[in-house]
């Protein structure tokens, strides 16, 4: 029979493994000189616009520096929209995006953008 503390700490190690394996899964890393209003993720070239993750966001925006959570998206090749404040949309094209990794956009990533 084992001691009481041993299974204790077994079961604390068992429950709390799956916990560890998530980490912090996938972020956005806002690099960009503006505050982001929108972000859309849709597979490399389909334009099939997935939600706007800057909604899991406490204040619904993620400024310059700030890194937000992205929800419901598994690792693979993406195309993102990028929306800001001013009605201005920006595509970033062929984005890996890999499990529990940090995806950073810069200005200079910014292609086809509208107003």
């Amino acid at each position: 029979m084992l001691p009481k503390s041993t299974v204790a700490v077994a079961v604390l190690l068992v429950t709390s493994v799956p916990l560890l394996a998530q980490g912090k899964g996938i972020r956005l890393w806002n690099l960009t000189t503006a505050t982001i209003s929108s972000f859309q993720l849709s597979p490399t070239g389909k334009d099939n616009w997935g939600p706007n993750q800057t909604l899991n966001d406490r204040d619904k925006e993620v400024d310059h520096d700030e890194r937000l959570r992205l929800t419901g998206i598994e690792p693979g090749r993406y195309d993102a929209k990028v929306g800001y404040h001013d009605a201005r949309q920006c595509i970033v094209r062929d984005i890996e995006i890999k499990s529990s990794a940090i995806v950073t956009i810069e200005d200079k990533d910014l292609k086809d953008c509208t107003k």
